[in-house]
């Protein structure tokens, strides 16, 4: 397979790309772009930002073809052997997991524009760039030559995205052979005496951790941008992330998030791309792959991620207990974990996995996987007296599935777990993968063995506490409601997300409706809502009894007990 994509007219921002099939026997040829890539289990219809195809043989003859699919062609190939596409595709979105042009940088991600042949996916693929001759390239993919790259098939072509520019930035460092590569594409002024030393200390832990690496080398590449943006994609030697805005990316406001970010796409080179669910092994681009295990795929690496900066002394105890309450306020403040389990919403990320969707219906992979993954780990370690852990799983995984090159099911799953802790799991299965079960008793249980205690304190938002709805500003200074909690004071009362607040005991809001309510404390206070088809007048009474959306910190005990902090450490690999 050959593809040449060029770099012209930018501020148009159509790649103009070529695909040639040579060795074509048969009387028509199919033709697929991806409906979906890896890393975002929902189909994202790659072929509507197509705007012009046209087919031919390799003597310039029109070839005629017909749209089966809504990206899938059938081309007529009686007595051609070569067959050229040539298409344009719209790079307009700007994200980890889109492709992008502009006057300064050429970002293609090849899952989204580049096409491919069922049934010959696994046949080499050669990149031939056509842009200014001072570009760099920054990508997991070999290089052929000057701004010519390679892949050894369409798999490998798919997973490995590629920025070019020259104006990149770049360093290295080299952890047990292998060279990791941090490239710096948009406006950006990357602090390497402080950055170097960080990517070092969490990439040996992994590494230390999982006893290896898959692949012999890798790159972390990132498109900083000047607004704010946090998102990223894991590859197969890869990363791609965009983060903004561009002032704040080495000050503490969001350095420590471009730290997790990088070493939860990090710990996924392990865990997803090798260690990956049977149902995506292969990936098949067309259709949807759907999977129950997203709780591994992206529970566990999300714990790893955040645990491993910790344990390799990168976050402090504040950084690292910022990222656990996060988690807690994702899951408690979330009352789809009643009626969805985690598995299901895996499962039905395809449908609305990353839309907010209906009220409290379904929870998230990442945060209901992390905190599974904690209770898990650590029960592990009470079963076997801290020796062993979830670690122990993951390296069996990467023993017996991933580096032979085959999936692993649900079952595969519980089955290395029970032979890590030596028993059944079935219970824990059943409740917290499979079901619904609260898991605030088993998550305070399990914290207090390392010494950590959850303290539960109401919301500093008095609406929230105490009448169970949130709000986001509106221009103008009302507030719309954009959740109540089931059985609260706000939903016995009627309001409905969506409603708009406009004033509190007949005093019109100008962005300050928690001063108010902190202002009319403890009374019945009057909103008046503006509904779909009426403007009305809500009263609402506090109930001591009643709080909702509540917080939740983790903290050190203050008197910890010896085992208590020996636990800690055998968890964290640190001092309590």
């Amino acid at each position: 397979m050959e593809y040449r994509i060029r770099y012209t007219a930018p501020h148009r921002q159509f790649i103009e790309i070529e695909f040639i099939a040579k060795g074509h026997e048969g009387d028509t040829l199919e033709i697929q772009l991806p409906a979906w890539r890896p890393g975002r289990y929902t189909l994202q219809n790659f072929a509507k930002n197509v705007q012009q195809l046209a087919v031919a043989d390799s003597e310039g003859n029109a070839l005629n073809f017909r749209k089966i699919s809504k990206d899938r062609w059938k081309i007529d190939t009686v007595g051609v052997s070569e067959v050229h596409v040539k298409y344009n595709y719209y790079a307009a979105d700007l994200d980890a997991g889109s492709s992008w042009l502009d006057d300064k940088m050429f970002y293609v991600n090849p899952v989204t524009c580049c096409m491919y042949i069922p049934g010959r996916e696994f046949e080499p693929c050669d990149v031939y760039l056509d842009m200014p001759e001072n570009f760099e390239i920054a990508t997991g993919m070999t290089h052929a030559g000057k701004h010519q790259l390679r892949a050894k098939d369409f798999q490998e072509l798919a997973d490995c995205p590629f920025v070019c520019s020259n104006e990149l930035k770049h360093r290295d460092y080299t952890i047990d052979g292998v060279k990791f590569n941090l490239w710096f594409a948009g406006e950006n002024r990357p602090n390497w005496e402080k950055i170097i030393p960080h990517f070092e200390a969490f990439t040996k832990t992994q590494l230390e951790m999982m006893g290896g690496f898959p692949v012999e080398a890798y790159h972390f590449i990132y498109i900083i941008v000047p607004y704010k943006l946090y998102h990223g994609v894991e590859h197969c030697n890869s990363t791609m992330i965009t983060l903004g805005p561009s002032y704040d990316i080495m000050k503490e406001i969001m350095y420590w998030d471009f730290i997790g970010v990088s070493s939860h796409e990090l710990f996924h080179t392990w865990n997803v791309k090798s260690i990956r669910p049977v149902e995506m092994m292969p990936y098949d681009f067309s259709k949807e792959n759907y999977s129950r295990l997203g709780y591994v795929a992206e529970g566990v690496t999300t714990y790893y991620g955040d645990l491993l900066a910790y344990r390799s002394g990168v976050f402090t105890d504040f950084e690292y207990f910022k990222t656990m309450h996060q988690l807690f306020m994702r899951h408690f403040h979330n009352y789809g974990r009643f009626n969805r389990s985690v598995a299901v919403s895996s499962f039905d990320t395809w449908l609305d996995g990353y839309e907010k969707g209906i009220p409290h219906r379904k929870v998230s992979i990442y945060t209901e996987g992390a905190l599974c993954a904690l209770m898990l780990d650590i029960t592990i370690m009470k079963l076997t007296k801290n020796e062993k852990s979830l670690m122990d799983v993951m390296r069996k995984l990467y023993e017996d599935f991933g580096k032979k090159g085959i999936g692993y099911s649900e079952k595969d799953y519980q089955n290395a777990v029970e032979a890590v802790a030596g028993t059944s799991f079935q219970d824990f299965f059943d409740k917290y993968y499979n079901g619904t079960e609260d898991y605030e008793p088993l998550l305070l249980k399990s914290l207090e063995y390392v010494g950590i205690e959850v303290r539960n304190t109401r919301s500093r938002m008095y609406f929230e506490n105490r009448f169970g709805f949130k709000v986001d500003s509106v221009p103008g200074g009302s507030s719309k409601i954009t959740d109540i909690a089931p059985n609260s004071i706000a939903d016995k009362a009627s309001l409905h997300i969506g409603d708009e607040i406009l004033a509190i005991n007949s005093i019109r809001l100008q962005g300050n409706l928690k001063e108010w309510c902190k202002y009319f404390e403890e009374e019945t206070v009057t909103l008046t809502v503006n509904k779909v088809d009426d403007i009305v007048k809500v009263p609402l009474t506090p109930n001591e009894d009643e709080r909702y959306y509540r917080t939740r910190w983790p903290y050190k005990l203050s008197e910890p007990s010896e085992e208590q902090k020996a636990n800690f450490k055998a968890w964290t690999g640190r001092d309590f």
